[in-house]
């Protein structure tokens, strides 16, 4: 059975429309910069209408790259990086987990009100659900990593120092970038679904510069956008 095109009662074609996603999720712009870009374009679009096409499509371009990563066998096994952000909601502090591999690509977000062993060992379980279980998680020294290992018999594989989680720190960075640009979260459940589209659009563009030569990195950049470009096809 031939799987329907979510892009069927559209009329804006789906290159547009994954352009428009591309450029809010993946680059630190507001929806109406994204409107103004779209607008030099030749393309009249309201940023009320690339909201709607982010919340709807984005979801969707996000679980399709993480499947093929899992299924390319990209998702790493070997050691993840374990770290939370702060973020405020409303004024109201929260927690954004985050699960990192050993080269920074983001493997799990999970967003709580608290940061103690149920929250820890709900996130490690969502995690490992998904990417399996790995042989080496490196932590900082919050007690609810120690906790949540042990109720999962993982106590062994944790590693504890200084500079270790250097990986999970830096990968907040894009997602700290993006978070001015938004101007913050309102709503736990839109910070939730922003940070897991914005983990796998990272993830499918992330490229580091510094350690690959200029045509690698050029035809690479080539292909993550070909790719992109066919996400969601009939």
């Amino acid at each position: 059975m031939t799987k329907r095109s979510p892009f069927k009662y559209f009329k804006t074609s789906p290159e547009i429309i994954r352009l428009a996603v591309m450029l809010y999720v993946r680059f630190p712009l507001s929806l109406r910069n994204v409107e103004d870009l779209l607008h030099e374009r030749g393309i009249d679009v309201s940023h009320e209408t690339v909201r709607f096409w982010w919340r709807r499509f984005g979801p969707m371009f996000a679980s399709e790259i993480r499947a093929r990563r899992i299924e390319g066998m990209q998702s790493s096994r070997w050691r993840w990086h374990l770290d939370e952000m702060f973020v405020k909601i409303n004024g109201e502090q929260h927690y954004l987990w985050r699960a990192v591999d050993h080269e920074g690509g983001v493997l799990e977000s999970f967003v709580t009100k608290r940061r103690d062993r149920k929250a820890a060992l709900k996130f490690l379980r969502k995690a490992m659900r998904r990417h399996g279980r790995p042989e080496s998680v490196v932590t900082d020294k919050l007690r609810s990593y120690g906790a949540a290992m042990r109720d999962i018999g993982n106590a062994n594989r944790q590693e504890t120092g200084r500079w270790l989680n250097n990986r999970a720190e830096n990968s907040h960075l894009p997602f700290r970038r993006r978070e001015r640009a938004m101007l913050r979260f309102r709503r736990m459940r839109s910070l939730q679904l922003f940070a897991s589209v914005h983990a796998s659009v990272t993830n499918h563009f992330n490229a580091d510069r510094s350690l690959s030569s200029r045509p690698w990195f050029k035809a690479n950049r080539s292909a993550a956008l070909a790719e992109w470009r066919g996400l969601c096809v009939e």
